[in-house]
């Protein structure tokens, strides 16, 4: 089925007179809080481990990779995906499909254990959660994400710091690591709170999510779900948009695509008939909003997943 995901600047590959070896070619810049790695395969491998002392951010670049992480069933790893590994846990790592003129290419980005540690104090102080004992943190178990559009511009923004010149880039790459560590946690948020099963929660969040669920159907607005939640427009979308990372109108629009995507995957379903059930009174906005976030028409993505079950 077609996922949606955001794709990241690619470096030019290793010129192959200045490889060191065809399996994780290993290119580091270093900085003061953060250790950036740009790894290379050019053929095929096996259960190649890997480990560092800090927590890492992993994300892939090109090509395709199978990883075995914790006692969890392995996982294809490709471009738009990321995952977080806490320090000291190893991975291990298949390359099945890489070549010389297909190699895979990632990048690992080892953040500093006190860097991480003083953002999260500092949101906990000055950003607190709604709750008891409801914290800014890292969770360890939700470590595997596609990239949306803000995380990855985020992480585009850290390998230009950490591969540029600028004698500011230790400075500006500080500042973009907390706004990594602040979008990795929005991020891991939203996913809890996109299951179909919500968290156990009396936050707001879940209680307008719930709403939204309910009414996909027709057309919501802030201030019913603000109401709804028991908070004045201003304080639930400050709210709501410190949480996920997003406002709660983008939210109300995602879920109503997610839902849209659920009918076309009958495909005898007419468009107008999706865009209608999803609350979109314009089906040319439908479709105009459904590529916006899927990157093709309704229609694509239905003769896309009809073909793709029948195979």
């Amino acid at each position: 089925m077609y996922q949606s995901k955001t794709l990241l600047y690619t470096p030019d590959l290793t010129p192959e007179k200045s490889l060191k070896t065809l399996v994780e070619n290993r290119t580091v810049f270093t900085l003061n809080s953060c250790e950036l790695n740009l790894f290379e395969t050019y053929q095929e491998s096996e259960l190649v481990p890997l480990k560092f002392n800090d927590l890492v951010v992993t994300s892939m670049l090109r090509g395709k990779k199978i990883m075995h992480l914790f006692d969890d069933p392995s996982f294809d790893y490709v471009p738009g995906d990321t995952v977080i590994v806490p320090s000291n846990v190893e991975m291990k790592i298949d390359f099945p499909e890489a070549s010389k003129s297909n190699p895979t290419q990632c990048i690992a980005l080892a953040i500093d254990n006190h860097l991480i540690k003083e953002t999260l104090d500092f949101l906990n102080e000055k950003y607190p959660k709604e709750g008891k004992n409801n914290l800014w943190k890292l969770d360890k178990e939700n470590y595997f994400f596609y990239n949306n559009l803000e995380l990855a511009n985020v992480i585009n923004k850290l390998i230009k710091e950490c591969m540029g010149t600028s004698i500011t880039k230790d400075a500006i790459a500080d500042l973009t690591l907390q706004e990594l560590i602040i979008r990795i946690i929005q991020t891991q948020t939203t996913i809890l709170f996109n299951n179909e099963k919500l968290p156990d929660s009396k936050s707001p969040i879940s209680s307008s999510i719930e709403y939204i669920r309910q009414n996909i159907h027709g057309s919501i607005n802030l201030k019913e779900l603000s109401k709804y939640s028991c908070m004045s427009p201003t304080s639930f979308y400050r709210y709501f948009k410190r949480e996920l990372g997003i406002s709660p109108i983008e939210y109300i629009l995602n879920e109503k695509i997610k839902y849209s995507k659920k009918l076309l995957s009958n495909p005898n379903i007419q468009i107008n008939e999706v865009s209608y059930a999803s609350g979109f009174e314009d089906c040319n906005y439908f479709i105009r909003i459904f590529k916006k976030y899927e990157g093709i028409t309704p229609k694509q993505y239905q003769l896309l997943n009809f073909t793709n079950h029948k195979q």
